[in-house]
């Protein structure tokens, strides 16, 4: 070869263990944490160790933070495993926060008008069912346009998100309660009627989210297997790498968009009655609070895999509820502990290049 040729040169990984993908991982973020520690001394003058003492106290210092980190954490990986078969499928849901508050909102309506009407139990299974669908709803929609007239699936889907958010400032006008307060406050505080029940004791600290946690779980679950073992996630996979591929075997991509984009809303939208009944118990414009977009990035980062993302939305949860602590013990502005989020979520994604792609080291002979 010329001598021109470099000497570092990449190529792409045909496949790569899981063991290898934590270790990349688990580097980029022992250089991150190294990264934040040269950062807060320069801007700070605070002890890094002190910082990250409070990262871990704000996140898992006691049972209740670890338990509010565990329950941000299954909403968080519940709507990240809902977008995953449409990214696969390569198609773009940006949705998902649209699909969240619909979601919620219909559980909001089954809790507000189905309270002392329906026995717990059918309360429970109405208010899990409907927000599937209502979901579901809002993501065949763009699906449809998608598959029939081939639309831009991401701008569209986006601009559904702000469709369901004045959806949802209209149905606060009329569950106002009080009235004139432009929000609806705790449904049914009193009576707890469609709140997830509480398992495993009342000195169990996390008994209010081991519901949500099993539904999660399963869900993941199912997922896994969906994608990897069924004749569904074959097609979903041939699909996402190329239509016209698909076609030449048979497959129905029109039906495959809707199929897939069905089962992506009705997960996303059940992630709006995890949060409404099994957490906030109230309902408003900001339920959804960002997780459909910061899904986005677990869904990439785990590589689509469904229990990587266990790892991932653990991981991002931790450092969102530990920044909270640094800002407050150590009187930062807010914007401070985004950077240390930030810093870290650099380097995770950037480590993603390393997961798909070696770099090596051309020999001499070769140069």
């Amino acid at each position: 070869m010329h001598k021109s040729e470099p000497r570092f040169y990449m190529t792409k990984r045909n496949q790569i263990s899981f063991g290898k993908i934590v270790q990349i991982h688990l580097i980029a973020l022992a250089l991150a944490l190294l990264i934040c520690a040269a950062v807060i001394v320069a801007v700070t003058k605070v002890n890094p160790l002190g910082v990250y003492s409070a990262l871990y106290a704000g996140a898992v210092g006691n049972a209740r933070r670890f338990w509010v980190t565990v329950r941000e954490t299954v909403v968080l990986l519940l709507v990240a495993v809902g977008l995953t078969p449409a990214f696969r499928m390569r198609f773009w849901n940006i949705g998902a926060e649209g699909q969240i508050l619909m979601g919620g909102m219909v559980s909001a309506a089954f809790m507000i008008y189905g309270a002392g009407r329906l026995p717990a139990l059918l309360l429970l299974l109405c208010m899990l069912i409907g927000s599937m669908a209502a979901g579901m709803i809002w993501g065949l929609i763009p699906a449809w346009f998608k598959a029939k007239h081939n639309t831009n699936e991401t701008l569209f889907t986006l601009m559904m998100n702000y469709v369901a958010m004045q959806l949802v400032t209209f149905a606060i006008c009329f569950w106002e309660n009080p009235k004139g307060s432009n929000s609806i406050g705790t449904i049914n505080q009193k009576t707890r009627a469609g709140w997830f029940p509480s398992m495993g004791g009342a000195e169990f600290a996390g008994n209010q989210y081991v519901l949500s946690c099993m539904i999660v779980f399963a869900v993941t679950l199912l997922m896994f297997f969906y994608l990897r073992r069924s004749k569904h996630g074959f097609e979903i996979a041939v699909v996402g790498s190329s239509q016209n591929t698909a076609r030449y075997a048979g497959i129905n991509v029109p039906r495959v968009i809707l199929r897939t984009m069905a089962i992506s809303g009705a997960i996303c939208g059940l992630a709006g009655a995890v949060i409404v009944g099994g957490s906030s118990h109230t309902l408003s414009t900001s339920t959804a609070n960002g997780r459909g977009f910061t899904a986005i990035i677990v869904a990439w980062m785990a590589n689509f895999n469904p229990l990587f993302m266990v790892l991932i939305s653990g991981l991002l949860i931790f450092m969102q509820q530990g920044a909270i602590q640094i800002a407050s013990q150590y009187k930062l502005n807010e914007n401070f502990s985004s950077i240390i989020t930030g810093i870290i979520l650099f380097f995770l994604i950037g480590c993603e290049f390393f997961v798909r792609y070696r770099i090596q080291i051309r020999k001499k002979e070769d140069r």
